[in-house]
């Protein structure tokens, strides 16, 4: 076991000043108290009330003292251990324009596949720093890169159509933002993975400028593109209720199979979940550096039980001073 906030424990000698200014306090308090007044109070007989009037005073400092414990947060370490572990550092940047809504993967549109897919990739690493980028018409950082998947996981829930406030599709802001990203990062592999259903149509940075940078830093893209082949559907809100518009394809394929060579990636196709599923395998297996430290640290909060008796004790001492042990002058 060990502290999240061990700083908390420098209270305590605030703890100890305080108990001691009481003391000091009513001791002050009797020195001022005639000597025959003191020589009667003394004589005369002590009730169990005076026998423990000062319990509560005991109970209410070690209720603190328990409070402060609690508020350094005690923890125990689940995962840890010293390890020798193959990491990369990852980018993936999500398409969240209108036409991701399409239903190609029966009954899930192409941005719910293109999620759940992600979400199953991120599941499976274990080492690597993994950061995610929404885009349309403009590039969004989601969450940047990171080892907590969990949190990760949480902005990727939080993606969908439209979370960009934008329309048309950005491909080359796109790259260019998660490159930004990853131009910073010591490790010896670093990937972007692209994945859209359309054509760049918006945006100042031309895509394959973007990968040419990307190429230089030594970053390699793995373009996805999502979609049936030929036409779709996607649900438009009409004065008669939501109905099915069919949609052509608008996948721009040598676009991408072009920004994936030149940065030493590869383009893959998506049409089916199964698809996505061996896309992201692949990916799997890429190459990876090896990286010798400690594994991400797991750890489970010890805190509650620390602060749930502090409050009992807390409770205890002053209810017991103002009702049972209550004193009058």
């Amino acid at each position: 076991m060990n502290f999240a906030n061990p700083s908390a424990f420098l209270l305590l000698p605030l703890l100890l000043l305080l108990a001691w200014g009481r003391e000091w306090a009513a001791s002050r308090y009797r020195a001022r108290l005639p000597f025959p007044e003191i020589k009667v109070l003394q004589a005369l007989p002590g009730t169990w009330r005076t026998r423990f009037n000062r319990i509560p005073v005991g109970i209410l400092y070690a209720g603190l003292v328990l409070g402060v414990v609690a508020l350094a947060r005690p923890r125990s370490l689940l995962k840890g251990e010293e390890a020798k572990a193959r990491g990369i550092d990852i980018m993936i940047a999500l398409d969240t324009s209108g036409s991701m809504r399409a239903l190609d993967f029966n009954p899930l549109d192409r941005m719910a596949e293109a999620k759940k897919a992600t979400r199953m990739f991120i599941e499976h690493r274990k080492y690597d720093r993994i950061g995610l980028v929404a885009f349309a018409g403009v590039a969004v950082l989601q969450c940047p890169l990171t080892l907590d998947y969990g949190a990760l996981l949480e902005f990727l829930d939080q993606v969908e159509v439209g979370v960009t406030t934008t329309e048309n599709t950005a491909i080359g802001t796109a790259i260019a933002t998660a490159v930004n990203h990853l131009k910073k990062s010591t490790a010896k592999s670093k990937i972007i993975v692209l994945v859209t259903d359309g054509r760049n149509n918006s945006g100042e940075i031309d895509p394959m400028t973007a990968a040419k940078a990307a190429a230089a830093l030594g970053i390699k893209i793995y373009t996805i593109g999502v979609g049936v082949r030929g036409q779709s559907v996607i649900p438009v809100d009409t004065a008669w209720g939501k109905q099915l518009v069919p949609i052509q394809e608008d996948l721009d394929e040598p676009a991408l199979q072009e920004i994936a060579r030149a940065t030493g990636g590869q383009y893959f196709r998506a049409t089916s979940s199964k698809e996505f599923d061996q896309i992201y395998s692949e990916i799997d297996r890429m190459e990876k550096t090896e990286i010798n430290g400690p594994t991400p640290q797991e750890y489970q909060d010890r805190y509650l039980g620390w602060l749930m008796a502090a409050m009992i004790l807390i409770s205890a001492a002053l209810i017991s001073e103002m009702t049972i042990l209550r004193t009058t002058p």
